[in-house]
Protein backbone atom coordinates (compact mmCIF):
# COMPACT_ATOMS: atom_id res chain seq x y z
CA UNK A 1 0.00 0.00 0.00
CA UNK A 2 1.35 3.41 -0.99
CA UNK A 3 0.07 6.58 0.61
CA UNK A 4 0.03 9.84 -1.29
CA UNK A 5 -0.89 13.25 0.09
CA UNK A 6 -4.09 15.06 -0.89
CA UNK A 7 -4.04 16.58 -4.35
CA UNK A 8 -2.60 20.10 -4.24
CA UNK A 9 -4.21 22.76 -6.39
CA UNK A 10 -1.74 25.10 -8.07
CA UNK A 11 -2.11 28.85 -7.40
CA UNK A 12 -4.82 30.33 -9.59
CA UNK A 13 -6.07 26.88 -10.64
CA UNK A 14 -9.70 26.06 -9.90
CA UNK A 15 -10.15 22.95 -7.81
CA UNK A 16 -12.21 20.33 -9.65
CA UNK A 17 -14.32 18.08 -7.47
CA UNK A 18 -15.77 14.68 -8.33
CA UNK A 19 -19.45 14.07 -9.06
CA UNK A 20 -20.75 10.49 -9.23
CA UNK A 21 -24.26 9.19 -9.89
CA UNK A 22 -25.73 5.78 -9.14
CA UNK A 23 -27.88 4.81 -12.14
CA UNK A 24 -30.43 2.41 -10.68
CA UNK A 25 -34.15 1.92 -10.17
CA UNK A 26 -36.08 2.22 -6.93
CA UNK A 27 -36.63 -1.54 -6.52
CA UNK A 28 -32.94 -2.43 -6.97
CA UNK A 29 -31.60 -0.48 -4.00
CA UNK A 30 -29.84 -1.91 -0.97
CA UNK A 31 -32.57 -0.66 1.39
CA UNK A 32 -35.01 -3.21 -0.06
CA UNK A 33 -32.53 -6.06 -0.53
CA UNK A 34 -34.06 -8.23 2.18
CA UNK A 35 -37.58 -7.70 0.87
CA UNK A 36 -37.29 -7.88 -2.92
CA UNK A 37 -35.83 -10.93 -4.61
CA UNK A 38 -33.79 -9.83 -7.60
CA UNK A 39 -35.37 -12.69 -9.55
CA UNK A 40 -38.57 -10.62 -9.31
CA UNK A 41 -37.09 -7.35 -10.58
CA UNK A 42 -38.81 -7.85 -13.92
CA UNK A 43 -42.21 -7.52 -12.20
CA UNK A 44 -41.81 -3.89 -11.18
CA UNK A 45 -42.87 -0.83 -13.09
CA UNK A 46 -39.67 0.88 -14.19
CA UNK A 47 -38.96 4.52 -13.44
CA UNK A 48 -35.18 4.56 -13.94
CA UNK A 49 -35.54 6.25 -17.32
CA UNK A 50 -37.50 9.15 -15.83
CA UNK A 51 -34.98 9.65 -13.01
CA UNK A 52 -32.03 9.39 -15.40
CA UNK A 53 -33.51 11.89 -17.88
CA UNK A 54 -34.07 14.38 -15.06
CA UNK A 55 -30.50 13.84 -13.88
CA UNK A 56 -29.14 14.50 -17.36
CA UNK A 57 -31.23 17.67 -17.60
CA UNK A 58 -29.94 18.90 -14.25
CA UNK A 59 -26.30 18.25 -15.17
CA UNK A 60 -26.75 19.83 -18.58
CA UNK A 61 -28.26 22.94 -17.02
CA UNK A 62 -25.10 23.41 -14.95
CA UNK A 63 -22.64 22.29 -17.65
CA UNK A 64 -21.33 19.44 -15.49
CA UNK A 65 -20.06 16.00 -16.49
CA UNK A 66 -20.29 13.13 -14.00
CA UNK A 67 -19.38 9.48 -13.56
CA UNK A 68 -22.44 7.20 -13.69
CA UNK A 69 -22.06 3.90 -11.84
CA UNK A 70 -24.34 1.41 -13.60
CA UNK A 71 -25.33 -2.17 -12.86
CA UNK A 72 -24.68 -4.67 -15.63
CA UNK A 73 -28.28 -5.89 -15.33
CA UNK A 74 -29.55 -2.40 -16.13
CA UNK A 75 -27.18 -2.14 -19.09
CA UNK A 76 -28.54 -5.37 -20.55
CA UNK A 77 -32.17 -4.42 -19.93
CA UNK A 78 -31.91 -0.77 -21.06
CA UNK A 79 -28.85 -0.45 -23.33
CA UNK A 80 -30.24 2.65 -25.07
CA UNK A 81 -30.46 4.52 -21.76
CA UNK A 82 -26.84 3.73 -20.88
CA UNK A 83 -25.72 4.76 -24.35
CA UNK A 84 -27.62 8.06 -24.04
CA UNK A 85 -25.70 8.81 -20.82
CA UNK A 86 -22.38 8.17 -22.58
CA UNK A 87 -23.37 10.19 -25.64
CA UNK A 88 -24.20 13.13 -23.35
CA UNK A 89 -20.50 13.22 -22.44
CA UNK A 90 -20.65 11.46 -19.09
CA UNK A 91 -18.41 8.62 -17.97
CA UNK A 92 -20.02 5.21 -17.45
CA UNK A 93 -18.53 2.91 -14.78
CA UNK A 94 -19.79 -0.19 -12.99
CA UNK A 95 -21.27 -1.14 -9.64
CA UNK A 96 -21.35 -4.85 -10.47
CA UNK A 97 -23.87 -6.87 -12.41
CA UNK A 98 -26.24 -7.05 -9.43
CA UNK A 99 -26.41 -5.07 -6.20
CA UNK A 100 -24.06 -7.42 -4.35
CA UNK A 101 -22.48 -6.87 -0.97
CA UNK A 102 -18.72 -7.43 -1.29
CA UNK A 103 -18.52 -8.70 2.28
CA UNK A 104 -21.00 -11.48 1.51
CA UNK A 105 -19.49 -12.43 -1.86
CA UNK A 106 -16.61 -14.93 -2.29
CA UNK A 107 -13.65 -13.44 -4.21
CA UNK A 108 -14.09 -15.53 -7.37
CA UNK A 109 -17.81 -14.82 -7.47
CA UNK A 110 -16.99 -11.13 -7.07
CA UNK A 111 -14.57 -11.35 -10.00
CA UNK A 112 -17.12 -13.09 -12.25
CA UNK A 113 -19.82 -10.54 -11.37
CA UNK A 114 -17.37 -7.69 -12.00
CA UNK A 115 -16.29 -8.91 -15.44
CA UNK A 116 -19.83 -9.74 -16.49
CA UNK A 117 -20.94 -6.23 -15.60
CA UNK A 118 -18.03 -4.61 -17.44
CA UNK A 119 -18.81 -6.48 -20.63
CA UNK A 120 -22.51 -5.60 -20.45
CA UNK A 121 -21.89 -1.90 -19.82
CA UNK A 122 -19.21 -1.55 -22.48
CA UNK A 123 -21.48 -3.27 -24.99
CA UNK A 124 -24.29 -0.83 -24.17
CA UNK A 125 -22.27 2.39 -23.85
CA UNK A 126 -19.55 1.82 -26.44
CA UNK A 127 -17.02 3.18 -23.94
CA UNK A 128 -14.36 1.64 -21.69
CA UNK A 129 -15.34 0.95 -18.09
CA UNK A 130 -12.49 2.17 -15.90
CA UNK A 131 -14.00 2.38 -12.42
CA UNK A 132 -16.01 0.46 -9.85
CA UNK A 133 -18.23 1.25 -6.88
CA UNK A 134 -19.66 -1.37 -4.53
CA UNK A 135 -23.39 -1.73 -5.03
CA UNK A 136 -24.22 -2.43 -1.40
CA UNK A 137 -22.35 -1.02 1.65
CA UNK A 138 -19.09 0.91 1.74
CA UNK A 139 -15.89 -1.11 2.00
CA UNK A 140 -14.26 -1.64 5.39
CA UNK A 141 -10.71 -2.81 6.16
CA UNK A 142 -11.67 -6.50 5.80
CA UNK A 143 -12.99 -5.86 2.28
CA UNK A 144 -9.86 -4.39 0.73
CA UNK A 145 -9.12 -7.67 -1.07
CA UNK A 146 -11.69 -6.46 -3.60
CA UNK A 147 -9.31 -3.64 -4.56
CA UNK A 148 -6.65 -6.28 -5.35
CA UNK A 149 -9.01 -7.97 -7.80
CA UNK A 150 -9.94 -4.64 -9.39
CA UNK A 151 -6.26 -3.84 -9.91
CA UNK A 152 -5.61 -7.31 -11.34
CA UNK A 153 -8.44 -6.91 -13.84
CA UNK A 154 -7.14 -3.61 -15.17
CA UNK A 155 -9.48 -1.14 -13.48
CA UNK A 156 -8.05 2.35 -13.05
CA UNK A 157 -9.92 3.41 -9.94
CA UNK A 158 -12.43 2.53 -7.24
CA UNK A 159 -14.87 4.67 -5.23
CA UNK A 160 -16.20 2.22 -2.64
CA UNK A 161 -14.59 3.36 0.61
CA UNK A 162 -16.80 5.37 2.93
CA UNK A 163 -15.48 6.53 6.29
CA UNK A 164 -18.22 6.24 8.93
CA UNK A 165 -17.64 6.62 12.66
CA UNK A 166 -14.20 5.29 13.59
CA UNK A 167 -13.75 3.16 10.45
CA UNK A 168 -10.13 3.51 9.24
CA UNK A 169 -9.44 5.76 12.27
CA UNK A 170 -5.83 4.50 12.32
CA UNK A 171 -5.41 5.43 8.64
CA UNK A 172 -6.74 9.01 8.40
CA UNK A 173 -5.12 9.48 4.98
CA UNK A 174 -7.86 7.24 3.55
CA UNK A 175 -10.21 10.22 3.78
CA UNK A 176 -8.58 11.58 0.64
CA UNK A 177 -7.73 10.29 -2.82
CA UNK A 178 -4.92 7.72 -2.52
CA UNK A 179 -3.24 4.88 -4.42
CA UNK A 180 -3.69 1.18 -3.78
CA UNK A 181 -0.88 -1.09 -4.99
CA UNK A 182 -1.12 -4.82 -5.67
CA UNK A 183 1.99 -6.37 -7.17
CA UNK A 184 2.77 -4.46 -10.33
CA UNK A 185 -0.76 -3.04 -10.56
CA UNK A 186 -2.05 0.18 -9.04
CA UNK A 187 -5.52 1.52 -8.43
CA UNK A 188 -6.57 5.03 -7.44
CA UNK A 189 -9.13 5.17 -4.63
CA UNK A 190 -11.70 7.98 -4.52
CA UNK A 191 -13.34 7.63 -1.09
CA UNK A 192 -16.67 9.28 -0.39
CA UNK A 193 -15.94 12.53 1.41
CA UNK A 194 -16.66 12.76 5.14
CA UNK A 195 -16.46 15.46 7.81
CA UNK A 196 -14.61 14.93 11.07
CA UNK A 197 -16.77 15.88 14.08
CA UNK A 198 -15.87 15.02 17.67
CA UNK A 199 -13.44 12.41 16.45
CA UNK A 200 -16.05 10.69 14.29
CA UNK A 201 -16.25 10.60 10.49
CA UNK A 202 -19.67 11.61 9.17
CA UNK A 203 -20.33 11.23 5.42
CA UNK A 204 -21.54 14.55 4.02
CA UNK A 205 -21.18 13.74 0.34
CA UNK A 206 -24.69 12.86 -0.78
CA UNK A 207 -27.30 10.14 -1.03
CA UNK A 208 -29.03 9.16 2.18
CA UNK A 209 -26.93 11.64 4.19
CA UNK A 210 -28.16 14.53 2.05
CA UNK A 211 -31.74 13.44 2.70
CA UNK A 212 -31.50 12.72 6.43
CA UNK A 213 -29.19 15.42 7.80
CA UNK A 214 -30.32 19.06 8.20
CA UNK A 215 -29.57 21.12 5.08
CA UNK A 216 -27.64 23.86 6.99
CA UNK A 217 -25.40 21.17 8.48
CA UNK A 218 -24.73 19.64 5.06
CA UNK A 219 -23.92 23.01 3.47
CA UNK A 220 -21.61 23.88 6.36
CA UNK A 221 -19.81 20.54 6.10
CA UNK A 222 -19.23 20.88 2.35
CA UNK A 223 -18.10 24.49 2.66
CA UNK A 224 -15.69 23.51 5.44
CA UNK A 225 -14.18 20.80 3.23
CA UNK A 226 -13.68 23.28 0.41
CA UNK A 227 -11.86 25.69 2.77
CA UNK A 228 -9.83 23.13 4.70
CA UNK A 229 -8.60 20.69 2.04
CA UNK A 230 -7.16 20.87 -1.45
CA UNK A 231 -8.21 17.28 -2.18
CA UNK A 232 -11.28 16.90 -4.43
CA UNK A 233 -14.64 16.61 -2.74
CA UNK A 234 -16.27 13.33 -3.90
CA UNK A 235 -20.06 13.77 -4.06
CA UNK A 236 -22.76 11.31 -5.14
CA UNK A 237 -26.49 10.84 -5.57
CA UNK A 238 -28.82 8.36 -7.31
CA UNK A 239 -31.08 8.75 -10.30
CA UNK A 240 -34.10 7.57 -8.30
CA UNK A 241 -33.53 10.53 -5.96
CA UNK A 242 -34.55 12.75 -8.88
CA UNK A 243 -37.91 10.95 -9.20
CA UNK A 244 -40.47 11.98 -6.63
CA UNK A 245 -43.21 10.06 -8.50
CA UNK A 246 -41.56 6.63 -8.23
CA UNK A 247 -43.86 3.80 -7.02
CA UNK A 248 -43.72 3.11 -3.28
CA UNK A 249 -42.66 -0.20 -1.77
CA UNK A 250 -45.33 -0.24 0.96
CA UNK A 251 -44.33 -3.69 2.20
CA UNK A 252 -40.95 -2.43 3.41
CA UNK A 253 -40.31 -1.93 7.15
CA UNK A 254 -40.86 1.60 8.43
CA UNK A 255 -37.15 2.32 8.93
CA UNK A 256 -36.28 1.24 5.39
CA UNK A 257 -39.02 3.45 3.95
CA UNK A 258 -37.63 6.40 5.90
CA UNK A 259 -34.17 5.60 4.60
CA UNK A 260 -35.35 5.49 1.00
CA UNK A 261 -38.15 8.05 0.67
CA UNK A 262 -37.49 10.78 3.22
CA UNK A 263 -36.78 14.21 1.71
CA UNK A 264 -36.53 13.04 -1.91
CA UNK A 265 -38.30 16.25 -3.05
CA UNK A 266 -35.44 18.42 -1.79
CA UNK A 267 -32.67 16.58 -3.67
CA UNK A 268 -32.77 18.39 -7.06
CA UNK A 269 -32.50 21.80 -5.40
CA UNK A 270 -29.76 20.69 -2.99
CA UNK A 271 -27.66 19.08 -5.73
CA UNK A 272 -28.20 22.16 -7.90
CA UNK A 273 -26.98 24.37 -5.03
CA UNK A 274 -23.60 22.61 -4.97
CA UNK A 275 -23.27 22.41 -8.76
CA UNK A 276 -23.83 26.17 -8.92
CA UNK A 277 -21.17 27.02 -6.32
CA UNK A 278 -18.39 24.49 -6.93
CA UNK A 279 -16.69 22.94 -9.95
CA UNK A 280 -17.39 19.24 -10.52
CA UNK A 281 -16.36 16.73 -13.15
CA UNK A 282 -16.18 12.97 -13.74
CA UNK A 283 -13.40 10.76 -12.42
CA UNK A 284 -12.12 10.05 -15.92
CA UNK A 285 -11.87 13.74 -16.81
CA UNK A 286 -10.31 14.59 -13.46
CA UNK A 287 -7.58 11.97 -13.98
CA UNK A 288 -7.20 12.45 -17.72
CA UNK A 289 -8.27 8.86 -18.47
CA UNK A 290 -9.38 7.89 -21.98
CA UNK A 291 -12.61 5.93 -22.21
CA UNK A 292 -12.17 4.86 -25.83
CA UNK A 293 -12.53 1.13 -26.29
CA UNK A 294 -9.44 -0.90 -26.95
CA UNK A 295 -9.56 -3.76 -29.43
CA UNK A 296 -9.76 -7.35 -28.29
CA UNK A 297 -11.88 -6.99 -25.19
CA UNK A 298 -14.64 -9.58 -25.08
CA UNK A 299 -18.10 -8.12 -25.27
CA UNK A 300 -17.04 -4.62 -26.31
CA UNK A 301 -18.66 -3.27 -29.47
CA UNK A 302 -17.46 -0.51 -31.82
CA UNK A 303 -18.92 2.88 -30.95
CA UNK A 304 -21.01 3.13 -34.11
CA UNK A 305 -22.26 -0.45 -34.25
CA UNK A 306 -26.01 -0.89 -33.95
CA UNK A 307 -26.76 -2.70 -30.69
CA UNK A 308 -29.44 -5.39 -30.56
CA UNK A 309 -32.23 -5.23 -28.03
CA UNK A 310 -31.08 -7.17 -24.94
CA UNK A 311 -33.89 -8.49 -22.78
CA UNK A 312 -34.98 -11.75 -21.23
CA UNK A 313 -38.62 -10.72 -21.32
CA UNK A 314 -40.94 -13.35 -22.76
CA UNK A 315 -43.05 -11.97 -25.61
CA UNK A 316 -46.81 -11.95 -25.07
CA UNK A 317 -49.00 -14.59 -26.63
CA UNK A 318 -50.84 -13.77 -29.86
CA UNK A 319 -54.05 -11.83 -29.30
CA UNK A 320 -56.14 -14.60 -30.83
CA UNK A 321 -55.95 -18.06 -29.30
CA UNK A 322 -56.38 -20.61 -32.06
CA UNK A 323 -54.95 -23.75 -30.52
CA UNK A 324 -57.48 -26.34 -29.36
CA UNK A 325 -54.96 -29.00 -28.34
CA UNK A 326 -53.93 -27.31 -25.10
CA UNK A 327 -55.91 -27.74 -21.90
CA UNK A 328 -57.99 -24.63 -21.21
CA UNK A 329 -57.34 -22.98 -17.84
CA UNK A 330 -58.76 -19.77 -16.39
CA UNK A 331 -56.85 -17.64 -13.87
CA UNK A 332 -59.03 -15.45 -11.65
CA UNK A 333 -57.48 -12.37 -9.99
CA UNK A 334 -59.50 -10.59 -7.27
CA UNK A 335 -58.55 -6.92 -6.94
CA UNK A 336 -59.45 -4.39 -4.27
CA UNK A 337 -57.74 -0.97 -4.25
CA UNK A 338 -54.81 -2.33 -6.23
CA UNK A 339 -54.26 0.58 -8.60
CA UNK A 340 -50.51 0.76 -7.92
CA UNK A 341 -50.13 -3.03 -8.18
CA UNK A 342 -51.59 -3.51 -11.68
CA UNK A 343 -48.31 -2.78 -13.58
CA UNK A 344 -46.50 -5.23 -11.26
CA UNK A 345 -49.22 -7.83 -11.88
CA UNK A 346 -49.14 -7.28 -15.64
CA UNK A 347 -45.37 -7.79 -15.88
CA UNK A 348 -45.67 -10.97 -13.82
CA UNK A 349 -48.47 -12.43 -15.92
CA UNK A 350 -46.48 -11.83 -19.11
CA UNK A 351 -43.90 -14.28 -17.77
CA UNK A 352 -46.60 -16.68 -16.59
CA UNK A 353 -48.03 -16.82 -20.10
CA UNK A 354 -44.68 -18.09 -21.33
CA UNK A 355 -43.94 -20.54 -18.50
CA UNK A 356 -47.43 -22.09 -18.72
CA UNK A 357 -47.40 -22.27 -22.50
CA UNK A 358 -48.72 -25.84 -22.44
CA UNK A 359 -52.11 -24.46 -21.30
CA UNK A 360 -54.64 -22.33 -23.14
CA UNK A 361 -54.73 -19.54 -20.55
CA UNK A 362 -57.59 -17.10 -20.04
CA UNK A 363 -57.80 -14.44 -17.32
CA UNK A 364 -60.68 -12.97 -15.33
CA UNK A 365 -59.97 -9.84 -13.28
CA UNK A 366 -62.62 -8.97 -10.69
CA UNK A 367 -62.61 -5.45 -9.24
CA UNK A 368 -64.20 -5.87 -5.81
CA UNK A 369 -65.79 -2.39 -5.69
CA UNK A 370 -62.47 -0.58 -5.31
CA UNK A 371 -62.49 3.04 -4.18
CA UNK A 372 -59.34 4.04 -6.06
CA UNK A 373 -58.62 3.81 -9.82
CA UNK A 374 -58.26 0.02 -9.91
CA UNK A 375 -61.16 -0.35 -12.37
CA UNK A 376 -59.68 2.17 -14.78
CA UNK A 377 -56.24 0.57 -14.52
CA UNK A 378 -57.65 -2.93 -15.11
CA UNK A 379 -59.68 -1.93 -18.14
CA UNK A 380 -56.79 0.04 -19.63
CA UNK A 381 -54.28 -2.77 -19.10
CA UNK A 382 -56.38 -5.88 -19.79
CA UNK A 383 -59.75 -4.76 -21.17
CA UNK A 384 -58.82 -4.99 -24.85
CA UNK A 385 -57.08 -8.36 -24.70
CA UNK A 386 -58.90 -11.29 -26.25
CA UNK A 387 -57.84 -13.69 -23.51
CA UNK A 388 -58.98 -11.40 -20.68
CA UNK A 389 -62.29 -10.50 -19.07
CA UNK A 390 -62.64 -7.64 -16.60
CA UNK A 391 -65.58 -7.67 -14.14
CA UNK A 392 -66.69 -5.21 -11.50
CA UNK A 393 -68.68 -5.87 -8.35
CA UNK A 394 -71.02 -3.14 -7.18
CA UNK A 395 -70.47 -3.88 -3.47
CA UNK A 396 -67.26 -5.01 -1.79
CA UNK A 397 -67.65 -8.61 -0.66
CA UNK A 398 -64.09 -9.78 -0.06
CA UNK A 399 -61.70 -11.95 -2.05
CA UNK A 400 -63.70 -15.19 -1.77
CA UNK A 401 -66.83 -13.67 -3.30
CA UNK A 402 -64.72 -12.01 -5.99
CA UNK A 403 -63.06 -15.34 -6.76
CA UNK A 404 -66.44 -17.09 -6.97
CA UNK A 405 -67.67 -14.36 -9.31
CA UNK A 406 -64.67 -15.04 -11.53
CA UNK A 407 -65.21 -18.80 -11.36
CA UNK A 408 -68.84 -18.44 -12.42
CA UNK A 409 -67.87 -16.13 -15.28
CA UNK A 410 -65.25 -18.55 -16.59
CA UNK A 411 -65.93 -21.22 -19.18
CA UNK A 412 -63.30 -23.75 -18.20
CA UNK A 413 -63.45 -26.63 -15.72
CA UNK A 414 -60.02 -25.81 -14.32
CA UNK A 415 -59.96 -22.40 -12.64
CA UNK A 416 -57.07 -20.95 -10.65
CA UNK A 417 -57.09 -17.99 -8.28
CA UNK A 418 -54.03 -15.91 -7.47
CA UNK A 419 -53.36 -12.88 -5.28
CA UNK A 420 -53.19 -9.60 -7.14
CA UNK A 421 -49.96 -8.72 -5.33
CA UNK A 422 -48.34 -12.04 -6.36
CA UNK A 423 -47.32 -12.87 -2.78
CA UNK A 424 -47.32 -16.46 -4.04
CA UNK A 425 -45.31 -16.94 -7.22
CA UNK A 426 -47.89 -17.58 -10.00
CA UNK A 427 -45.39 -19.80 -11.80
CA UNK A 428 -46.18 -22.42 -9.14
CA UNK A 429 -49.43 -23.09 -11.01
CA UNK A 430 -47.40 -25.26 -13.38
CA UNK A 431 -46.97 -27.68 -10.48
CA UNK A 432 -50.42 -27.26 -8.92
CA UNK A 433 -52.67 -27.68 -11.98
CA UNK A 434 -51.64 -31.33 -12.60
CA UNK A 435 -52.60 -32.13 -8.97
CA UNK A 436 -56.28 -31.53 -9.84
CA UNK A 437 -56.79 -35.19 -10.61
CA UNK A 438 -59.91 -37.35 -10.46
CA UNK A 439 -61.48 -37.01 -7.03
CA UNK A 440 -59.69 -33.73 -6.24
CA UNK A 441 -61.82 -30.58 -6.18
CA UNK A 442 -59.33 -28.05 -4.85
CA UNK A 443 -55.55 -27.69 -4.71
CA UNK A 444 -54.29 -25.04 -2.30
CA UNK A 445 -50.88 -23.47 -1.84
CA UNK A 446 -49.56 -24.23 1.63
CA UNK A 447 -46.81 -22.11 3.21
CA UNK A 448 -47.38 -23.88 6.55
CA UNK A 449 -46.70 -27.30 5.06
CA UNK A 450 -43.43 -28.75 6.48
CA UNK A 451 -41.86 -28.19 3.05
CA UNK A 452 -43.40 -24.72 2.60
CA UNK A 453 -42.10 -21.44 3.93
CA UNK A 454 -42.65 -17.74 4.52
CA UNK A 455 -40.43 -14.75 3.82
CA UNK A 456 -40.52 -11.33 5.53
CA UNK A 457 -43.88 -12.02 7.20
CA UNK A 458 -44.03 -10.46 10.71
CA UNK A 459 -43.69 -13.03 13.48
CA UNK A 460 -46.90 -12.04 15.27
CA UNK A 461 -48.91 -12.36 12.07
CA UNK A 462 -47.34 -15.71 11.29
CA UNK A 463 -48.19 -16.93 14.79
CA UNK A 464 -51.86 -15.99 14.36
CA UNK A 465 -52.10 -17.52 10.88
CA UNK A 466 -50.51 -20.79 11.93
CA UNK A 467 -52.76 -20.94 14.97
CA UNK A 468 -55.89 -20.45 12.86
CA UNK A 469 -54.81 -23.13 10.43
CA UNK A 470 -54.25 -25.62 13.27
CA UNK A 471 -57.75 -24.95 14.57
CA UNK A 472 -59.29 -25.47 11.12
CA UNK A 473 -57.34 -28.67 10.71
CA UNK A 474 -58.70 -29.96 14.02
CA UNK A 475 -62.31 -28.88 13.47
CA UNK A 476 -62.52 -30.15 9.88
CA UNK A 477 -60.34 -33.21 10.41
CA UNK A 478 -58.46 -32.33 7.24
CA UNK A 479 -54.83 -33.38 6.78
CA UNK A 480 -53.74 -30.12 5.19
CA UNK A 481 -51.81 -27.30 6.80
CA UNK A 482 -53.17 -24.09 5.24
CA UNK A 483 -56.82 -22.99 4.98
CA UNK A 484 -56.49 -19.25 4.31
CA UNK A 485 -54.49 -19.03 1.06
CA UNK A 486 -56.13 -17.35 -1.94
CA UNK A 487 -53.69 -19.13 -4.25
CA UNK A 488 -55.62 -22.19 -5.42
CA UNK A 489 -56.72 -24.40 -8.29
CA UNK A 490 -60.44 -25.27 -8.40
CA UNK A 491 -62.67 -27.74 -10.18
CA UNK A 492 -65.30 -25.30 -11.35
CA UNK A 493 -68.26 -27.69 -11.19
CA UNK A 494 -67.46 -28.54 -7.56
CA UNK A 495 -67.26 -25.01 -6.15
CA UNK A 496 -69.34 -22.68 -8.33
CA UNK A 497 -72.51 -23.23 -6.27
CA UNK A 498 -70.91 -23.08 -2.83
CA UNK A 499 -72.41 -20.19 -0.89
CA UNK A 500 -70.00 -17.89 0.94
CA UNK A 501 -71.71 -15.85 3.63
CA UNK A 502 -68.76 -14.10 5.21
CA UNK A 503 -67.13 -11.05 3.72
CA UNK A 504 -63.47 -10.15 3.75
CA UNK A 505 -60.74 -12.75 4.02
CA UNK A 506 -62.93 -15.01 6.13
CA UNK A 507 -64.68 -16.15 2.98
CA UNK A 508 -61.47 -17.84 1.79
CA UNK A 509 -61.46 -20.17 4.81
CA UNK A 510 -65.25 -20.55 4.68
CA UNK A 511 -65.11 -21.75 1.08
CA UNK A 512 -62.57 -24.50 1.77
CA UNK A 513 -64.33 -25.37 5.05
CA UNK A 514 -67.70 -25.92 3.38
CA UNK A 515 -66.09 -27.86 0.57
CA UNK A 516 -64.42 -30.08 3.16
CA UNK A 517 -67.62 -30.63 5.17
CA UNK A 518 -69.37 -31.50 1.92
CA UNK A 519 -66.88 -34.26 1.15
CA UNK A 520 -64.79 -32.44 -1.48
CA UNK A 521 -61.30 -33.70 -2.18
CA UNK A 522 -58.56 -31.25 -1.15
CA UNK A 523 -54.84 -31.40 -1.83
CA UNK A 524 -52.07 -29.00 -0.97
CA UNK A 525 -48.83 -27.90 -2.59
CA UNK A 526 -45.95 -26.61 -0.45
CA UNK A 527 -45.34 -22.97 -1.34
CA UNK A 528 -43.39 -19.90 -0.32
CA UNK A 529 -45.47 -16.98 0.95
CA UNK A 530 -43.78 -13.60 0.62
CA UNK A 531 -44.99 -10.41 2.22
CA UNK A 532 -46.83 -7.88 0.07
CA UNK A 533 -44.41 -5.53 -1.66
CA UNK A 534 -46.62 -3.11 -3.60
CA UNK A 535 -49.76 -1.46 -2.20
CA UNK A 536 -51.31 -1.96 1.22
CA UNK A 537 -53.07 -4.96 2.72
CA UNK A 538 -56.77 -4.47 3.36
CA UNK A 539 -56.97 -7.10 6.11
CA UNK A 540 -58.05 -5.91 9.59
CA UNK A 541 -56.19 -8.17 12.00
CA UNK A 542 -58.35 -8.08 15.15
CA UNK A 543 -61.61 -8.26 13.23
CA UNK A 544 -60.26 -11.13 11.12
CA UNK A 545 -59.11 -13.15 14.15
CA UNK A 546 -62.50 -12.80 15.85
CA UNK A 547 -64.20 -13.68 12.58
CA UNK A 548 -62.15 -16.87 12.26
CA UNK A 549 -63.24 -17.96 15.74
CA UNK A 550 -66.88 -17.43 14.79
CA UNK A 551 -66.41 -19.31 11.50
CA UNK A 552 -64.73 -22.21 13.28
CA UNK A 553 -67.68 -22.48 15.64
CA UNK A 554 -70.09 -22.42 12.71
CA UNK A 555 -68.18 -25.08 10.78
CA UNK A 556 -67.92 -27.32 13.85
CA UNK A 557 -71.69 -27.05 14.41
CA UNK A 558 -72.34 -27.68 10.72
CA UNK A 559 -70.17 -30.77 10.71
CA UNK A 560 -71.77 -32.17 13.85
CA UNK A 561 -75.41 -31.35 13.04
CA UNK A 562 -75.68 -31.99 9.34
CA UNK A 563 -72.89 -34.44 8.61
CA UNK A 564 -70.77 -34.67 5.54
CA UNK A 565 -73.51 -36.09 3.33
CA UNK A 566 -75.99 -33.29 4.01
CA UNK A 567 -73.35 -30.61 3.79
CA UNK A 568 -72.60 -31.64 0.19
CA UNK A 569 -75.98 -30.19 -0.83
CA UNK A 570 -74.93 -26.65 0.06
CA UNK A 571 -75.54 -24.34 -2.86
CA UNK A 572 -76.31 -20.74 -3.69
CA UNK A 573 -74.85 -17.84 -5.55
CA UNK A 574 -73.21 -14.51 -5.17
CA UNK A 575 -75.86 -11.90 -4.42
CA UNK A 576 -73.77 -8.89 -5.35
CA UNK A 577 -74.50 -7.57 -8.85
CA UNK A 578 -71.68 -7.78 -11.36
CA UNK A 579 -71.09 -5.43 -14.25
CA UNK A 580 -68.96 -6.53 -17.16
CA UNK A 581 -66.36 -4.35 -18.80
CA UNK A 582 -68.88 -4.22 -21.66
CA UNK A 583 -72.25 -3.64 -20.02
CA UNK A 584 -74.25 -4.60 -23.11
CA UNK A 585 -73.28 -8.25 -22.94
CA UNK A 586 -73.27 -11.02 -20.40
CA UNK A 587 -69.97 -11.58 -18.55
CA UNK A 588 -68.48 -14.23 -20.79
CA UNK A 589 -64.87 -14.81 -21.67
CA UNK A 590 -63.88 -13.72 -25.13
CA UNK A 591 -62.16 -16.50 -27.02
Amino acid sequence: MTRIPPVVVAPGEERRNILTVGLEDYFEVAAFRGLINRQHWYRFERSVERGTRRTLELLDAHGVHATFFVMGWVAEELPELVRDVAEAGHEVATKGYYHKNVRRTPPEEFREDLLRSREAIEAAAGRRVLGYRAGDAWLASQDLWALDILAQEGFEYDSSIGLVGRRFASEPWRRFVHTHTFGDSTLTEFPISAARWLGQDVPIAGGNYFRQLPVPLIRYGVAHWMRAYSAPFVMYFHTWEMDEEQPRIEGAPWLQKVRHYRNIPRMPELIGHFLERYAFTSVAQHQGFSTELRGGRTGALPWNEQLPEVSDAIPPLPTEIVSTSRRAVTIVVPCYNEEVVIPYLNNTLERVRGSLGEYDLRFVFVDDASTDRTWESLTTTFGSREDCLVLRQAVNGGPARAILAGIRASRTEVVCSIDCDCSYDPHLLATMIPLLEEGVDLVTASPYHPQGGVANVPGWRLFLSRGCSRLYRFVLNERIHTFTACFRVYRRSSVERVEVERAGFLGIAELVGKLSVGGGGIREQPALLETRVMGRSSMKVVRTVMGHLGLLTSLAWLRLSRGRAKASTLHGGLTQPIVSASSDREPTLRT
